[in-house]
């Protein structure tokens, strides 16, 4: 049975989740302060399988609490917050979060995040460590390296760059790289691929002599196999 972290101020929002997320299978912790989901997750940081974190919190907010983690952990975390300011966003997923929900929500949604990202942290037989060129990524670590250069990628942009490194040379629709990315059962809207391969651009430009996520208008995206000019 996976386990879940629960970490809310408010009491009608566990109230509302726990049953929610239990009913689907899933073992429920609850912590309803920065400091408790910090003391709570230490306590068994192996065992916990997902995080979903509120960022709005009393002692330590939520970003502070994902920071601690981060320093120990790369398990999964799902931002949870009433701020819908893209800044707040960036910042969040900049941080260490895998995804963000912002309140309200309808709790199908959240439930498909949940299922979509342990599905992910479930596939086995895939091959972790790849190459193209002189780009090299750790998929379970979420290190994009190139020589003795590293960037720290969030687990959306490591799960879409080695989709594009896994198929290199291909030409993948956005459609495509939507259902592998965030799953058949994402709501959103499809344009969030671009918003990612964006992220994905920023941090990969300052390494020299790899090749370039490269744009088909009107189609999607591929990664060649060698650098382009």
């Amino acid at each position: 049975m996976k386990k879940i972290l629960l970490v809310d101020d408010e009491d009608s929002m566990i109230t509302f989740l726990r049953p929610e997320l239990q009913f689907e299978g899933y073992q429920v912790v609850v912590a309803t302060d920065g400091l408790g989901a910090w003391d709570t997750f230490n306590a068994d940081r192996c065992g916990i399988d997902l995080i979903i974190l509120d960022w709005m919190l009393p002692g330590l907010d939520g970003l502070e609490v994902m920071r601690r983690i981060r320093k120990v952990s790369d398990v999964p975390i799902i931002m949870m917050t009433a701020r819908d300011y893209v800044g707040d966003r960036v910042a969040g997923l900049d941080n260490g979060a895998d995804d963000y929900i912002t309140k309200p929500f309808e709790i199908e949604e959240l439930l498909a995040r949940v299922r979509v990202i342990l599905r992910r942290e479930d596939r086995q037989g895939v091959k972790q460590q790849l190459q193209v060129g002189a780009l090299m990524l750790d998929v379970k670590s979420r290190q994009a390296t190139v020589g003795a250069d590293t960037v720290q990628l969030t687990q959306r942009e490591a799960a879409l760059l080695a989709e594009l490194m896994r198929k290199v040379g291909e030409t993948l629709t956005r459609d495509e790289l939507l259902d592998e990315v965030w799953g058949p059962e994402f709501t959103g809207q499809v344009n969030i691929v671009d918003v990612y391969i964006r992220y994905l651009r920023t941090k990969l430009k300052e390494f020299a002599g790899i090749p370039r996520i490269q744009t088909i208008r009107g189609v999607g995206y591929t990664l060649p196999s060698e650098v382009t000019r």
